[in-house]
Formats: C-alpha cells, sequence, structure tokens
C-alpha cells in the first residue's frame, strides 16, 4: 500500500521508512542482549514489544532522509534515539511508582525496581556505544547533551510538581526537559549525519522542540480528559501521583483562598479523599483550564509547521506538519 493511502501520519511515515525500521529493530534487539545478564533482555523485551509508536526514531530517520542523506549511521542513531527513550521510561516507571504501561504492566511490577534501574542504566550505555559508532562528534555532544537535560528535567519536575508556587514558565522548562530534549535532538542529529547547514539543522531542532513540548501537553491534558483504553493510562493519575501539570497550574493561578487550600492539601501534602478527583475536574472545568491548556497546545503544533516551512518540498516534509497536526488532533 502506497503511504499516500493511509490515514493517519505515523502510519504514512512508518510505511514510507519500513525499510529502515527494519533495520533500526534489527540493530535494537541485536544490541540489547546481553551474554550474561538474561534479564535484561526480558526486561527491555517487555517494554520494546508494548507496542509503542517508535516516534522518536521515525523522526531521526526522517530528518534524514529530508536532507538527502545515503550513508548508513541514521539507522545507529534512530535505534540510539529509542534506547534513551525506553532507559528513561524504566526509570520514569519507577520514580512514579507506575503500574501501568501502554496498557501493560510496568517491568518495576512484573520483576522490581532494581531491575528497571539496572537495565535502564545499560540501555544508557547502549545509547552511548551506538553514537559513538557514527564517528561524528557533534552527533555525540547533542546525544549526550539531551540524555542530561532529560535528567534534570526528570529531577526539576520532582522538586517542582508539588509546589503550587511552580508556574507555567517552570512547566515549560520541565517539559523541555523530559520530553521536547529527546525530540529536538531526534530530528537535529539526523539533519547533523547528513550535513545539512545550520539553517536546515536549525529548522529541525525547532520542530522537534515544538513538537515535543505540543505531544507533553497533550498527554497532559488527556490525563484529565482521556480514555483509558486509549492513553493507557488510568484518567487522573496525575492527580494521584501529586503532579502539577498545566491543567492544573492554570487552575491555581484563577483559584480563590478555599480553591487554593484545596489543591495544597491534595498535591501539596497528598491529603487526597474520595470525591477529590471529581472535585478537581470540576476546577478545572470552573477555569476553563483544559480550553485553555489545549490551546496552548494548538500553538506549539502551530510552531513545530512553521519551523519546517525552512526546508525543501518533500513528501516527508508534508508528512511531519500533518504529525504536527495529529499530536494535537486528539484533544481538538
Amino acid at each position: 500500500m502506497d503511504a499516500s493511502d493511509i490515514a493517519k501520519p505515523h502510519d504514512r511515515l512508518a510505511a514510507w521508512l519500513a525499510d529502515d525500521m527494519v533495520a533500526v529493530n534489527d540493530l535494537i534487539q541485536t544490541r540489547m542482549a546481553s551474554k550474561h545478564a538474561p534479564r535484561i533482555p526480558e526486561v527491555t523485551r517487555h517494554l520494546v514489544d508494548a507496542g509503542g509508536k517508535r516516534l522518536r526514531p521515525m523522526l531521526t530517520l526522517a530528518a534524514a532522509h529530508l536532507c538527502g542523506y545515503e550513508g548508513p549511521y541514521h539507522i545507529h542513531l534512530a535505534a540510539t534515539v529509542e534506547f534513551i527513550h525506553t532507559a528513561t521510561l524504566l526509570h520514569d516507571d519507577v520514580v512514579d511508582e507506575s503500574g501501568q504501561r501502554r496498557g501493560r504492566p510496568t517491568a518495576n511490577l512484573l520483576w522490581d525496581n532494581k531491575s528497571s534501574v539496572l537495565v535502564g542504566d545499560y540501555l544508557f550505555s547502549r545509547s552511548f556505544q551506538l553514537m559513538t559508532e557514527t564517528g561524528n562528534m557533534k552527533v555525540l555532544r547533542i546525544l549526550s547533551d539531551a540524555s542530561a537535560t532529560i535528567a534534570e528535567g526528570e529531577v526539576l519536575q520532582m522538586t517542582a510538581a508539588q509546589d503550587l508556587a511552580t508556574d507555567e514558565a517552570v512547566y515549560l522548562q520541565v517539559v523541555r526537559g523530559k520530553t521536547a530534549a529527546l525530540f529536538s535532538a531526534a530530528t537535529e542529529v539526523g539533519g547533523v549525519i547528513a550535513g545539512a547547514e545550520d539553517q536546515i539543522v536549525r529548522a529541525l531542532f525547532d520542530y522537534g522542540d515544538a513538537l515535543g513540548i505540543a505531544f507533553q501537553i497533550v498527554d497532559d491534558l488527556l490525563d484529565y480528559q482521556g480514555q483509558s483504553a486509549a492513553t493507557g493510562k488510568n484518567v487522573g493519575d496525575d492527580f494521584r501521583e501529586r503532579k502539577l501539570t498545566l491543567p492544573v497550574i492554570k487552575a491555581v493561578a484563577k483559584a480563590d483562598a478555599e480553591q487554593r487550600a484545596f489543591w495544597s492539601r491534595t498535591i501539596e501534602k497528598g491529603q487526597q479523599d474520595e470525591g477529590d478527583l471529581d472535585h478537581a475536574l470540576a476546577l478545572l472545568h470552573l477555569h476553563d483550564a483544559l480550553e485553555a491548556t489545549k490551546v496552548d497546545a494548538l500553538a506549539w503544533a502551530d510552531k513545530a509547521k512553521i519551523a519546517l516551512g525552512h526546508l525543501p518540498p518533500h513528501d516527508l516534509r508534508d508528512m511531519l506538519i500533518d504529525l504536527a497536526d495529529y499530536v494535537v488532533a486528539r484533544v481538538s
């Protein structure tokens, strides 16, 4: 089937990049193996086989093709990006004490926290082995910087997520760290490995950055208004985990003293009672926080599309533009 006959943009991307993705998946399977510790491929395969869209590695492949790359190393970089992503998921589920990921029990629930942390460390190490094989120092700098930024964003979220003083600027800093950093690195290294001009590389970075921010804002929004079957999460997980995400930040900014006391009790102090989630949802609707969050997500999707205006016409460019729309279509 031709890619143009497929409705969803990430599916069209997958069809266009099908041969590359087979190579990426083969490389992932090979490099996640361990001769001495069979627990490593067991844990990794549980998450890898859970059916994620592999969006981040596809962004790297698409960016490289957009810039005319014909070498072999875009496969290495796509696998690197997926390893970094998988490692962060393993660590996140331990930090968040999560029991479900992509609709399945998390690795830390099936095995234990120690296994998840150590296998995540192994995958980070594998990612660095892969990226060094490209022999490109700029690529190494971008992806190593992204890895540090992701960890920094997670730590910032841990300290800011339960503090009602956290504002939208801090939230954006967290999102740029824990989510957008890998999106922007994924697209940027595709241009760099292809030897693209600085203006093109910057446009690819800006696209990934804006797409990642929109993606995370939508995720945070769906936590309060999504369907568990579609998101693989339980509605209200962020509330129960006391995460101060954008919808709540917007509601807190408009809260009166009584409402602020509610947020302080449930988010800052963690004293949650039956019916509190329903009350939180009522407050979000009262202050139009969900609608305002959706507006922000749409604005970031527009920024992503504008960034691609610097790139020459190409089927993949059109798919990436459509992808920005699709990311926010889940809430529009």
